[in-house]
């Protein structure tokens, strides 16, 4: 099947390309070279390559020509410096998503596997020993202040144990880069429901492994610890490093993707699903700074007690639905992964 890759010359999208390459589509990626994400030319994946940008309507009624689906990576990532941000976030993650789609109608595409983030969740699912499932509100900033970073039940004060949040959890995006990532999806499901479509969004957790770019506020928390240890520095932790994440590795990514193409025709959710993509084991950013580290030769993190507005304490997965509707299951494990990613060039650091 020919397939369209928007921003497939990037991190994920270029895994994602060699994974579709490997079982015998037709990728045809799609992408932009924004210099914020490609401040060099970077070394494209060996497909058919398209320069555009997704708000380029006629660009991309041209590319999609022949295509049976689309898998959509291109976007603005990461929480960005400050609320100035929020126009270009906008722009290119929820009207150029909305740009997309309307072309595919016009195209007849009916097929779109998205890239979603756990962002949309804010944070996770936590548990009080006395009220049991306890949602809590956004962390106040006097106790982050304090070194309090572990949110307490809002009904007792207790302190709560963090569990796996399932895509039944209710969303709340906490800055401009999650409400967008929200955004996409209920733009696919409209589309959807529309043109009588197929849309699933995968709501990658932490992605990490080779090919991340380097010294960038748009990666994750794994590309600023290896870019430190890179530069001969410790990797900085921000609050004490015991919260959690579900570092899943690209390569696994990449198959939830093939995994998603194969439910073509298949509705096993309706018209819109949306899938965790995580690996299912939490570990905390302590964790991974350190067996990153350790990897690398040193040298060993620091642990700051610093915090970011709009950082969650703990956001883990249960992607149990992917592995139960799609056949999937990711096999990298976390150990192999870090060994790889330590020893794994970076992309060029983006423009800032």
């Amino acid at each position: 099947m020919r397939v369209l890759v928007t921003g497939g010359a990037g991190f994920i999208g270029s895994h994602i390309v060699a994974a579709l390459t490997a079982a015998g589509h037709e990728p045809v990626v799609y992408d932009a070279l924004l210099p914020a994400a490609h401040p060099r030319e970077p070394e494209l994946p060996d497909a058919e390559f398209v320069r555009g940008d997704v708000r380029d309507a006629e660009a991309l009624e041209s590319a999609l020509r022949g295509a049976g689906a689309v898998c959509h990576q291109a976007a603005m990532v990461g929480l960005g410096s400050d609320f100035g941000d929020a126009p270009d976030y906008v722009s290119c993650n929820d009207h150029g998503t909305a740009v997309l789609l309307s072309a595919m109608a016009r195209r007849g595409v009916s097929f779109l596997v998205q890239a979603g983030s756990m962002v949309v969740y804010g944070e996770g699912r936590y548990i009080c020993p006395g009220h049991g499932v306890v949602r809590p509100g956004p962390r106040d900033v006097a106790d982050l202040d304090a070194g309090r970073f572990e949110p307490r039940c809002r009904l007792c004060g207790a302190e709560m144990a963090p569990g796996l949040v399932t895509e039944d959890a209710p969303v709340d995006p906490r800055n401009v880069y999650a409400t967008t990532k929200l955004a996409q999806e209920h733009l696919a499901a409209s589309w959807a429901r529309a043109t009588g479509g197929r849309a699933i969004s995968l709501r990658y957790h932490n992605v990490y492994g080779p090919g991340m770019p380097r010294d960038t506020p748009y990666a994750g928390v794994a590309s600023f610890f290896r870019s430190a240890l890179e530069r001969g520095e410790a990797p900085r932790v921000f609050e004490d490093g015991r919260q959690r994440r579900d570092f899943v590795h690209v390569r696994d990514v990449a198959m939830a993707n093939l995994a998603a193409l194969g439910a073509v025709g298949e509705q096993p959710g309706g018209r819109h699903t949306a899938y965790n993509a995580g690996s299912g084991h939490p570990h905390t950013v302590g964790e991974m700074a350190t067996a990153l580290a350790t990897a690398f030769g040193g040298p060993m993190p620091v642990v700051t007690g610093e915090y970011r507005l709009g950082d969650v304490r703990h956001i883990t997965a249960d992607s149990s639905r992917l592995r139960r509707d799609l056949g999937w299951k990711p096999v990298v494990e976390f150990a192999d992964g870090v060994v790889e990613f330590a020893g794994a060039p970076l992309r060029s650091p983006a423009a800032t």
